[in-house]
């Protein structure tokens, strides 16, 4: 999928978009694909958008290179971990500061 996006997709919007998970209903008919943008915590409109118009195109070429019978709907979902995971960080060194200051 990954491959896809950067290579075959021609909308400049998605080259900073990394997938980060992809979960697929027992049935095959749906696949929930999180995504996060480098770099960022919160996700642009315009990722957004680029993904949902994209998102056609992306099944129709899984369709091609994939065997199965019938291809499942794509929903892309911004993935919010790596934002709680950058707030943690941040924390865990603010509280780490505070120590150092009170040891001196």
């Amino acid at each position: 999928m990954f491959d896809i996006i950067m290579k075959e997709v021609k909308d400049p919007r998605l080259h900073s978009v990394t997938i980060t998970s992809v979960k697929v209903t027992d049935d095959l008919r749906n696949a929930k694909i999180y995504f996060v943008e480098m770099g960022k915590d919160e996700c642009s409109p315009e990722i957004k958008a680029g993904l949902t118009q994209a998102a056609g195109f992306i099944r129709r070429e899984l369709g091609k290179r994939i065997q199965l019978r019938c291809v499942p709907e794509l929903t892309f979902v911004h993935d919010q971990s790596f934002a709680y995971g950058n707030r943690i960080e941040k924390l865990l060194a603010q509280i780490a500061g505070q120590e150092n200051k009170n040891d001196q």
